[in-house]
């Protein structure tokens, strides 16, 4: 496994939300963390037909534009009685024609093909939460941390804290949506944790592991 050789990384989003989450998670090592919205570089097309595929587009992209190392995450959704959907459209399925996202409406369309499934009971409203992170380097090579939280869908949403799905996923073992957990509720690991909750967050315990020496 390739190891990081100095502090500077790019972190390959656009999206606020992960943004803040990867500051919260890569602030305790000291790392120079610009974003490739810092750099000024435009979102790639995301054409893969899996989670890893997509965060090695953005990885590379960012990593070839900038010449360090890139760090980035595709994450989703997969809903089991919608055959693991909307998995790698996640953020697709709340994309309006303008470009902009409504995951207000994402949220509902989730619910109503979960209804047309017959998927009302508890029982049949599981699912996870999928984050992989990609870490490229210029060359090419790369090397990927997986990371899950299963729970299951609850309706209505509830709380309007986090971003995107969170206040429909509601993870095991817990009687609030991770729309109504603080940021360190959700995805607050720190070097010598144990455990994370967040599925972005077990991802990067995996790789702050193997690549940055934590405990």
């Amino acid at each position: 496994m390739r190891q990081l050789e100095d502090r500077k990384i790019v972190v390959a989003s656009h999206n606020k939300g992960k943004l803040a989450e990867f500051a919260d998670l890569i602030a305790p090592f000291g790392f120079e963390a610009k974003s490739a919205a810092d750099y000024g570089l435009p979102e790639p097309e995301e054409t893969g037909m899996t989670f890893e595929e997509n965060a090695y587009i953005k990885a590379l992209a960012a990593a070839s534009a900038t010449g360090l190392p890139a760090l980035s995450d595709d994450s989703g959704l997969m809903v089991d009685a919608l055959d693991g959907a909307p998995g790698v459209y996640t953020a697709d399925w709340a994309t309006l024609e303008d470009g902009t996202r409504d995951f207000a409406m994402a949220m509902r369309v989730t619910e109503e093909k979960m209804a047309e499934k017959g998927a009302l009971a508890n029982d049949r409203r599981t699912g996870r939460f999928v984050s992989v992170i990609c870490l490229a380097w210029p060359d090419g090579h790369a090397e990927y941390f997986r990371g899950e939280i299963d729970g299951h869908l609850v309706w209505p949403p509830r709380g309007e804290k986090g971003f995107g799905y969170d206040p429909m996923f509601q993870p095991e073992g817990f009687d609030v949506t991770f729309g109504e957990m603080n940021a360190d509720e959700k995805h607050g690991w720190k070097p010598g944790d144990a455990t994370a909750l967040s599925h972005r967050a077990r991802a990067f315990q995996k790789f702050a592991r193997a690549m940055l020496g934590s405990a």
